[in-house]
């Protein structure tokens, strides 16, 4: 029920996004070119379109990652979870500064890993970044 909590509201965003996304490659002149070729529509979308619309999705994804953590305080709180977010919250009420320092730290970590991770990722799926 958490995640799922967590999730809802995050997947409407990267949902819209993937949709304007795929509308945008969809009219560009690659696609036209693979119609003119013959492939069926489910090919274009599937090797042409998805492939150059994942950047902007995958940006997005990172961003979320940074609302999840965030939103993980409200949601262990709600549902009465133990968590990093509560772990927090409480060292907070009882001012217990070094825990808070800690939990923050590691929040941040985790935060800077998956953008580092997001980043060699865009080196993987796009070729003009990897001569940059």
């Amino acid at each position: 029920m958490p995640a799922t909590a967590l999730a809802l509201w995050l997947a409407a965003l990267l949902a819209r996004v993937t949709r304007s996304e795929m509308i945008e490659a969809l009219e560009q002149d690659y696609v036209r070119t693979a119609r003119a070729k013959g492939l069926t529509e489910r090919g274009i979308a599937a090797r042409h379109a998805l492939k150059n619309a994942l950047l902007p999705i995958i940006t997005v994804m990172g961003l979320q990652f940074g609302g999840l953590l965030g939103g993980a305080v409200m949601t262990e709180t709600v549902f009465a979870w133990p968590g990093v977010g509560t772990m927090i919250l409480d060292a907070i009420l009882k001012k217990d500064f070094p825990v808070v320092l800690a939990g923050v730290v590691i929040v941040a970590m985790g935060f800077i890993m998956v953008n580092l991770l997001l980043d060699l990722l865009y080196t993987a799926l796009d070729p003009r970044l990897r001569r940059a």
